[in-house]
């Protein structure tokens, strides 16, 4: 008599965590854009079409999901459930509040460690918007579905790249896009790191951020995306993107770029594809001088050559012979490259940390 209940409460148990995985899946088709969800959630689940129409229908009717169309037809997206936006005038402006007040109530019931990379994000990037853009007003907002959550932070200042080339004086503001990828950039060092973009792109399954004519985009795809539009945007505008179910951790983001034993900020990944402008290829000493600027300030560098096809011989050897040997304290450690790219990296002299 009890193995029977015990297997009926298995069965029981089983058919509960199917009808979740059934749901996670359907919110993911939807999240996608995929076309015939339907019909898809039968054939992956071994379910009628009949029931799969049910359950999608359960996830309308919770406010998760919503529906337009006939029913052979018909077209899911995923229901906004929380949207949030205010605009404040920076000066006297905190970022704390702005996280209380604004974003606070619409992530709501997330895990903690969700939460925590949110108040990181939002508070480091309000507090640049405050501190560095003379801009008059913060515009915020946020939204949240079933699955994720997007944040913005807009201000019509002077824009962070204008802003960072002036500062240093690069000569063009996609120099100061390849200095904020580094990380340990910023305009006022007597009062900030210059760390919170890079960690808090590194924080987030989406971070982008556009001003002036150039988008830039961080995910957890092989390639950071640059994008150059016209006409220019005004100001400097961020969206943040995080699953409520992401299992990223703030300690974990922080300790992949730190000694370990130490606390210090050690470490970095460069995507050398930014110094790439297009139609240009990586074949002079002054590029190389460009992507090893301020490399003295970190222990390791990763230069990552993803889309990166080649690589000319002065340039290979002006950063990995020349700045090698004037800063034995650095170590540089080449990623992602083609066996052209690796070629004349062997043929300046290095050799750590290929194989």
């Amino acid at each position: 008599m009890q193995l029977t209940i015990s297997a009926a409460m298995f069965t029981i148990h089983t058919n509960m965590v199917d009808k979740d995985a059934i749901r996670r899946h359907a919110i993911e088709l939807i999240a996608a854009a995929n076309p015939g969800v339907a019909g898809k959630l039968a054939r992956t689940f071994g379910l009628s079409r009949q029931m799969a129409h049910r359950y999608l229908q359960e996830l309308v009717r919770s406010g998760l999901v919503v529906a337009t169309g006939n029913t052979r037809a018909r077209i899911y997206r995923l229901a906004t459930t929380h949207d949030a936006q205010r605009t404040y005038a920076r000066k006297g402006l905190r970022e704390d509040i702005v996280m209380r007040e604004v974003f606070a109530p619409a992530l709501s019931g997330l895990p903690e460690h969700v939460r925590d990379i949110w108040a990181y994000g939002v508070t480091e990037m309000v507090n640049n918007a405050i501190e560095h853009s003379a801009a008059g007003q913060v515009r915020v907002a946020v939204q949240r579905n079933a699955l994720f959550a997007d944040g913005w932070v807009v201000d019509d200042g002077v824009g962070i790249f204008t802003k960072i080339q002036q500062a240093l004086g690069l000569y063009d503001p996609r120099e100061a896009l390849l200095e904020l990828a580094k990380g340990k950039v910023t305009t006022d060092p007597a009062h900030h790191t210059g760390e919170g973009v890079f960690f808090t792109s590194r924080s987030f399954d989406l971070f982008l951020i556009r001003s002036g004519t150039l988008t830039f985009t961080h995910d957890e795809s092989p390639l950071d995306v640059l994008v150059e539009d016209t006409p220019p945007a005004r100001g400097t505008s961020v969206r943040l993107r995080l699953r409520h179910d992401s299992p990223r951790r703030l300690r974990a983001v922080f300790d992949a770029f730190t000694t370990p034993g130490e606390f210090t900020f050690s470490r970095t990944v460069v995507p050398v594809r930014l110094a790439q402008y297009e139609g240009e290829k990586l074949i002079s000493r002054s590029q190389a001088r460009r992507v090893a600027l301020h490399f003295e300030r970190f222990r390791q560098v990763v230069l990552d050559f993803a889309g990166v096809v080649e690589i000319g011989q002065a340039f290979a050897d002006e950063l990995f012979r020349v700045f090698a040997q004037a800063y034995p304290d650095v170590h540089l450690s080449p990623t992602n490259m083609t066996p052209d790219v690796e070629l004349m990296v062997r043929r300046a002299g290095h050799r750590e940390g290929i194989t």
